[in-house]
This record gives C-alpha cells, structure tokens and sequence, in this order.
C-alpha cells in the first residue's frame, strides 16, 4: 500500500518553501515595523527557522523540530510587540509570496487559512507599537485577497 501524498510534496516540497519564505522576507527586510523584530543584520537566520519550520508543519523534513524542539509558536513571539498592525503587515506579505507562488486554488487556499490562523493567534498586544509611519489617526488597511487569476488558456 503506498503512503498518501503530503502537503509538502503536493505543493513542490522544500523548493516551494524556500520561495515563498525568500519572497516574505524580500518584503519584510522593507517594512519599517516588521524589520526592527529581527536581531540579525541578515535575515538568513530568520528565513531558514521559518522554511525548517513550515516544511515541518505540512509533511516535510522533521528539521526544525530536531534542532529548536516543538515549536511553541506563542512563547518564541512572546518577546516582539506583534499588534494587529504587525499581523496585518505579515500577512500582506506572506499574501504577496503566496501568490508568485501560483499555486493550485486548493493548496493556495489550505495554506492561506493556515497563515491567516497563525498570524491572528500571534498578536499578543492591542497597544501601537509606535514605530512605522505616523500620520493619521486611522491605520491603514491591506487587501488580503488573493491575487486576481490570469487567463492562461488563451494565447497572448
């Protein structure tokens, strides 16, 4: 009998990751808010725990557990001031990433629903951070939809 197909391996397995974890971080290292919540002058660190760590989670490599232990996705952010503005900035890019990725709609829509879940359960403040673009009272607001589909079947 043949083991059922992960996650991991649906969606391209370790190079999938890696795509998606370089793009976030393309993103992030530009973000005025997100930026200053990593200690390390290069994000390398931070974009390998992060791969380790998802490839882990959707069927992959047992990597990250190996070397960090479980997880404990709460306690390791309890440190950084993560408001809904830092959630809202985190998902707006991991939605940039996740769509260069292009994705089938199913596994797009799985892992999406896993991050939006994620991120929301990260916050751990309703206190501005204080640090990003000051100028109104109102925050700005991020569209979080996918990425509009392209019509492929027809020649350009």
């Amino acid at each position: 009998m043949n083991d059922p197909v992960s996650f991991y391996d649906e969606v391209g397995g370790h190079d999938t990751f890696v795509r998606l974890v370089d793009v976030f971080y393309r993103e992030v290292a530009a973000d005025d808010v997100l930026r200053p919540m990593y200690p390390e002058a290069d994000l390398a660190p931070a974009a390998r725990r992060l791969t380790m760590f998802l490839e882990q989670y959707w069927g992959g490599p047992s990597t990250y557990g190996e070397e960090r232990g479980h997880p404990r996705l709460r306690m390791r952010h309890r440190p950084f001031h993560v408001d809904p503005d830092a959630r809202d900035r985190w998902l707006r890019h991991m939605r940039t990433a996740l769509d260069e990725l292009a994705l089938a709609p199913l596994h797009e829509a799985t892992l999406w629903d896993y991050l939006e879940r994620a991120a929301y359960a990260m916050v751990n403040t309703f206190e501005p951070a204080g640090i990003g673009p000051q100028g109104s009272e109102r925050r700005p607001t991020f569209d979080l939809s996918p990425a509009p589909a392209t019509d492929t079947s027809r020649p350009g």
